[in-house]
């Protein structure tokens, strides 16, 4: 199945791509942590937050109001129904911990911004790890 010429496998593709791009922020935003840079540290967290966001908009417009039946195809075709439950179980968290962290980041609410920060390292690496290696993006 296809939405505007795109199938699954290639829309998740690319979704892969930007979840490696924003990584590489998450990583510099860290870094920048490190450094005692807490400015840059914001900015470059609100720029992942604002991607992020706008990517995760972006496929439940498709998944859920566009072409509904899209992902469920694509991801039976590949039996990967499994891999998918475990990806969820480490984004959807994620995102509410996502939703929660510029807002005591700019609160300077410091110690539950940096407990939430720790959760939301572990979701993410999980989220990256199950997204990238274990979803399907071939198109059969």
């Amino acid at each position: 199945m296809e939405w505007n010429g795109l199938a699954a496998g290639t829309i998740i593709l690319i979704l892969k791509i930007a979840v490696v791009a924003v990584s590489v922020l998450l990583v510099l935003s860290l870094g920048a942590l490190a450094c005692g840079n807490f400015r840059l540290h914001g900015r470059i967290n609100l720029v992942f937050f604002v991607l992020t966001l706008a990517a995760l908009l972006g496929l439940e417009i498709v998944a859920r109001l566009l072409a509904p039946d899209i992902f469920a195809e694509h991801f039976e075709k590949h039996q990967a129904t499994n891999a998918l439950r475990v990806h969820l179980s480490f984004s959807l968290p994620a995102t509410g911990v996502l939703l929660f962290m510029p807002l005591t980041g700019l609160r300077h609410r410091r110690r539950l911004h940096v407990g939430l920060g720790l959760l939301f390292l572990v979701l993410w690496t999980g989220t990256l790890v199950t997204g990238v290696f274990f979803l399907p993006h071939e198109n059969l």
